[in-house]
């Protein structure tokens, strides 16, 4: 942990435009000599997701405490970001928007040789927006209560890639269990599912947890 640690981090708004020309909002926050930056995307834009989720939002701050970047986002439709929903296909590139923008960043950033890792951390709808975008500079998926409906999972990028890949599932997720959860992705390359103990989907009072399960992870690659 570095000096990063011992005091916030102000955010700062990034531009952010995905492929079509949709512009999104998002911010950064970028520690001094940052370890990683990881990319947040937020729950479902139809439910009330966005990038000020509570969870999303506490990652954004604790992150950075750590000494990990975080670049949030909104998608498509949400917050201040063009265009409309679109049931998570066109939000995936939303999601590639955003991970060309931490990688970017990645590059520039002075003393950054080489630079940091970049990780997409997308939760519940977001984890499977996220899953299914690829990149080819990212270094590793994080789905945190990713649904594994949403989007198809017969259809995203990720499982076959043998970079690596984190599952974090509530053990009392409504949507979709750890069981299930296990046996969709029994196949998948490179894969870690580990369970969130008395969380359900909302992860409400988990937020802790969760951070030390995605530090934890980076700190690994």
């Amino acid at each position: 942990m570095n000096d990063a640690a011992n005091s916030a981090v102000a955010p700062q708004p990034i531009a952010v435009a995905a492929s079509d020309g949709t512009e999104l909002e998002a911010e950064l926050a970028w520690p001094s000599a940052a370890t990683a930056v990881v990319v947040l995307s937020h729950p479902h834009p139809l439910y009330g997701g966005d990038m000020w989720n509570p969870l999303i939002d506490h990652l954004f701050r604790a992150l950075p405490a750590a000494g990990v970047a975080a670049l949030r986002y909104n998608f498509r439709g949400a917050g201040s970001s063009g265009g409309s929903h679109d049931d998570g296909k066109a939000e995936q590139l939303d999601a590639a928007a955003a991970f060309d923008a931490a990688a970017r960043l990645a590059t520039e950033q002075p003393g950054s040789d080489p630079p940091p890792p970049v990780v997409s951390a997308g939760c519940s709808f977001g984890g499977d927006v996220s899953l299914a975008a690829h990149h080819d500079h990212l270094a590793a998926w994080i789905g945190i209560a990713a649904p594994l409906r949403i989007v198809d999972p017969a259809t995203m990028s990720s499982p076959t890639d043998p970079r690596p890949k984190l599952l974090l599932v509530p053990q009392h997720d409504q949507f979709r269990c750890p069981a299930e959860a296990a046996e969709i992705t029994e196949s998948w390359t490179n894969t870690q599912l580990e369970v969130i103990a008395g969380g359900d989907h909302f992860l409400m009072g988990h937020a802790r947890a969760v951070t030390e399960d995605i530090t934890s992870f980076v700190a690994g690659l």
